[in-house]
């Protein structure tokens, strides 16, 4: 009868404890494309792991390797991993069995105004020797536990692709960094070559004015033309040393230790989009696929809040020995065995459960935007990215058709200068413009280039969720 009585009221109790408990909730709703419906195709491929390695520059390689080796930005994402990686061992440990050994050893006396007065007990202290092994178990029938090891292991996973994201940044940046510092140098080369044609300009205009041919203002026009000339230079030369800097400081290196960086043409690009960039640009962002596990983790924490609104039952024993003389605490009557058990209901708690229950429900809110903000970043990052490479590929045809002409009007004017027709400031005027139209193309080759690395950052650096 009294177990009967007992069981009803556990069940009384357990029931009241449940009523407040939240309705199951739905998972959250994601996109399962990415908004770029307006771009088209153009027969490309997704990138590669290494996709820096198709510009084939074994330079390059080796500045990319020695940032995936020592960069500080990219250690800062190796210590967040690892805190991570050690939030799941510990979500684990919380729950599976304890098992503690204890030891104690203290002497006590007796006071002499206590309930048991020394001269009744014959002694005035005592010794108490205790050691035991005490386990606990708590049973996980609500998946609580369960639910939070899953929700740090989806914190883990989330921080392993922002790991891979922080990696991609990192050899975009080095890679646009490098061939800005081809450009610069390549212009560099252009810009005194113009600076010697206006020089040899300036000598000519020197020689006519002291035959009294041309006017004193010839030699000014002269003198400002090959200033700006030299400013140019200069401007290039300090643009490639900061370049140079910048390359040190991303591969976390003195600028001394960098391998020697020679001059050498800009490398080709291919084609640009690939095949169902929509659909596939899931898959292949480490940012979106972060922002998703931690989707997934609030959901997790979330469930584990709803289980807390179940009761918790645990078991404990403790396989003990305790004498009062240390030569006796190893024996077979010294022992103090306890088996318990306990149940914990959440009955009463001022709103304590349904309040975390509402923090872990605005978790997901926060998580579900956060992903749909990345998401369109994304996409917009695809957009302008293709937008801008298609662009510069358009001008950089009409500007070769622009460089073919310039030669054409060099090479016209040095005939004539052959021939006599006319004296070398022509043909000096013509070779000029033709300097000018072959940097405005590299400048747009750089643009170009800057723009397919731009691309390829964008379409995820080669990451693929299905791979990894």
């Amino acid at each position: 009868m009294n177990t009967g009585r007992l069981s009803c009221v556990l069940l009384t109790v357990a029931l009241a404890a449940c009523a407040g408990l939240p309705p199951e909730s739905k998972p959250a709703a994601l996109p399962a494309a990415a908004p770029l419906d307006d771009l088209i195709s153009d027969s490309g491929t997704w990138p590669a792991r290494d996709w820096w390695k198709q510009y084939r520059d074994p330079t390059l390689d080796q500045l990319v390797d020695l940032a995936l080796a020592s960069s500080p930005t990219l250690a800062t994402a190796h210590a967040r991993l690892d805190t991570a990686r050690q939030s799941v061992r510990a979500a684990g440990a919380a729950a599976g069995a304890h098992v503690e050994a204890e030891g104690d050893a203290s002497r006590q006396r007796l006071s002499d105004n206590g309930l048991f007065p020394p001269r009744l007990l014959g002694f005035y202290a005592y010794n108490q020797f205790d050691l035991g092994l005490q386990a606990s178990y708590t049973f996980d029938w609500w998946g609580k536990q369960r639910d939070a090891v899953e929700a740090a292991m989806d914190e883990a996973h989330a921080a392993q692709a922002d790991r891979t994201a922080a990696a991609l940044v990192l050899e975009s940046s080095v890679a646009d960094t490098y061939f800005g510092w081809q450009a610069d140098q390549s212009r560099l080369a252009l810009a005194r070559e113009r600076e010697d044609t206006i020089r040899r300009e300036a000598r000519i205009a020197a020689a006519r004015i002291g035959a009294d041919l041309d006017a004193a203002d010839e030699i000014h026009r002269s003198d400002a033309n090959l200033a700006a000339a030299r400013e140019l230079v200069a401007g290039l030369e300090g643009s490639a040393k900061l370049r140079w800097v910048a390359l040190a400081a991303l591969v976390g290196r003195a600028p001394a230790e960098l391998p020697t960086l020679v001059a050498k043409p800009l490398p080709a690009i291919g084609p640009g989009l690939p095949e169902g960039v929509k659909l596939d640009l899931m898959a292949r962002r480490a940012d979106l696929t972060a922002s998703r596990w931690r989707v997934q983790a609030a959901e997790k924490s979330r469930d584990e809040a709803r289980a807390e609104f179940y009761p918790d039952i645990s078991i404990n024993a403790l396989a003990g020995l305790q004498s009062i003389d240390a030569g006796r605490l190893l024996e077979y009557a010294s022992r103090v065995p306890t088996v318990s058990a306990a149940v914990h209901l959440p009955i009463f708690d001022a709103g304590r459960l349904k309040a975390r229950y509402g923090g872990a429900q605005a978790a997901i809110d926060a998580a579900v935007a956060a992903y749909q903000d990345t998401l369109v970043g994304a996409a917009r990052d695809v957009a302008t990215q293709a937008a801008s490479r298609a662009q510069i590929v358009a001008e950089r045809v009409q500007r070769r058709m622009a460089v073919a002409a310039a030669d054409q009007l060099r090479a016209g004017a040095a005939a004539r200068v052959r021939q006599g027709v006319t004296d070398p400031r022509s043909e000096l005027a013509a070779t000029e413009t033709w300097i000018e139209q072959r940097d405005a193309l590299l400048q747009l080759d750089a643009a170009a280039l800057s723009a397919d690395i731009g691309l390829k950052r964008a379409l995820g650096g080669g990451y693929d969720t299905k791979s990894d």
